[in-house]
């Protein structure tokens, strides 16, 4: 992870200074290099040292850096990682055209691989982000979203990037389909389970750990797993002052709907999903040789579930 934090601060460099201030600023903020570390722990587990593999580990950090810059904008986000986001720092303008950059930067990075499958994967996974984020922002206040729109979106718009680490690992390591498939099940799954517990900390979390506003997801109208089964599983009249925050997104009863997702026991149904998506990370992981860095991907599916930032 040293040389792909090294590929990444080299390959940050632009003559244009804002683009290496917004760039280097989102970059350093302590985030978790999750999708990267899966590539690079992938390809460890298969036995596989290909001298690509940590530019495209950059690569991947590249394409989710782009989304959140994206996302923030879009979400009006004023916290990230715990400190504030870029466009709040730098203005709107600024945080879209450096996501451009990220995008872009990828891609010149992508091809050095000449790796026609590769560029495809993360082609086509760029895309799905893409499509993921419009159909997020389709379904913004609509309280009658249920848990299989839900879990479209999140495949799309996290889970999918895990799945393209994952797969690309398999292909450089010049798998047969069948483990390049398990690896891909791997990611997907993990990446899935990822975003049901990040759901899950938005009214289960702590403001100082998770570098975040609670609520947010609420105050951008968003319908996430722990409040889509609080309206399924509280009265008509706690599904209703649900449905209505999210119509609204309001936060003035935010205190109220916190209570009604602990107490339906929301929260704990959707950690019950969450662990599901985790055992089936854990199944497709053992079809991997069995050595140290599976033993690790293994571990960090189960570490998963008890997340608290």
């Amino acid at each position: 992870m040293r040389e792909v934090d090294a590929t990444i601060v080299r390959r940050l460099d632009s003559e244009v200074p804002l683009v290496g201030q917004v760039a280097h600023y989102i970059i350093s903020s302590g985030g978790k290099r999750l999708r990267p570390v899966l590539l690079v722990l992938t390809c460890n587990a298969l036995g596989c040292q290909h001298p690509q593999r940590h530019n495209l580990a950059a690569v991947v950090e590249f394409i989710h850096t782009a989304t959140l810059l994206h996302d923030d904008v879009v979400d009006e986000s004023t916290l990230r990682r715990g400190r504030s986001t870029a466009n709040e720092v730098f203005g709107n303008p600024a945080s879209v055209l450096v996501g451009d950059f990220l995008y872009s930067r990828a891609f010149q990075m992508m091809v050095e691989s000449q790796n026609m499958r590769i560029m495809q994967v993360l082609a086509n996974a760029t895309n799905v982000i893409a499509e993921g984020e419009v159909l997020q922002l389709m379904n913004m206040h609509d309280a009658s979203l249920d848990e299989a729109g839900y879990l479209r979106v999140i495949r799309s718009k996290t889970a999918k990037l895990f799945e393209a680490s994952c797969r690309i690992a398999a292909i450089l390591a010049d798998s047969p389909p069948d483990l390049e498939e398990a690896c891909a099940e791997y990611g997907q799954s993990l990446g899935t389970a990822f975003q049901v517990i990040d759901d899950v900390l938005d009214y289960d979390g702590d403001a100082a750990e998770m570098g975040k506003n609670l609520g947010d997801d609420l105050r951008e109208g968003k319908a996430t797993l722990p409040l889509i089964l609080a309206m399924k599983l509280g009265t008509p009249e706690e599904a209703q002052v649900v449905r209505q925050a999210i119509e609204t997104g309001s936060t003035t009863e935010l205190p109220r709907i916190v209570d009604i997702v602990r107490l339906t026991g929301a929260l704990e149904r959707t950690r019950v999903a969450a662990a599901a998506q985790a055992e089936r990370a854990v199944a497709a992981a053992r079809a991997l040789p069995t050595n140290e860095f599976t033993n690790s991907l293994i571990e960090l599916a189960a570490q998963l579930l008890q997340r608290r930032s």
